[in-house]
């Protein structure tokens, strides 16, 4: 695998995300990753990216850019749902494109994200879910020392129909 870098989402990733999302679209539909129709609508879209922005700046979340060698995006990585105080915990989600599945990109993603998470964010525990036929996704926690630690029941709506999603944790000292 080449080398990758994660980047915290700024208003000049605009153009880039954007380019990877409509490029994915189709992918990430058919896997359950479903967008709004404003979402593909730049106008829209950079939007989206201004919002978001400044909730990272309230530390609501912290999105992430996963490039590689060529500065090409290749997938997102974020840290949402934020808590700070007694809990110090957000939840892990990512996505890669097509085109770089089973490359190793989440993985190493992953890893560098969890380090952020403990000496750039200061938290404590991360949390994840996946549906249960998600095994790459699976795959991708266990590697980075997460534990499986239940199931929630008919949790995420799909284009299918309710759809379950299994539960890790990791805690980071």
């Amino acid at each position: 695998m080449e080398n990758i870098s994660v980047k915290l989402l700024s208003l000049d990733d605009a153009n880039k995300l954007f380019d990877f999302e409509v490029e994915n679209r189709l992918y990430f539909e058919a896997i359950g990753l479903s967008r709004s129709e404003a979402y593909y609508n730049y106008v829209s879209f950079e939007e989206i990216v201004k919002d978001l922005v400044k909730e990272q700046e309230l530390g609501v979340h912290f999105m992430y850019l996963i490039t590689n060698e060529r500065a090409e995006v290749v997938g997102r990585i974020n840290l949402t749902d934020v808590i700070k105080g007694p809990l110090n915990k957000a939840e892990l989600g990512y996505r890669i494109g097509e085109k770089h599945q089973g490359k190793g990109y989440a993985t190493a993603a992953a890893k560098i994200i969890i380090s952020n998470a403990k000496k750039v964010h200061n938290l404590h525990r991360i949390e994840a879910g996946t549906s249960p036929q998600n095994i790459g996704s699976q795959i991708v926690l266990i590697k980075n020392g997460f534990q499986f630690v239940g199931k929630f029941t008919q949790y995420i709506m799909t284009a299918e129909g309710w759809t379950d999603s299994l539960l890790f944790e990791k805690i980071i000292d």
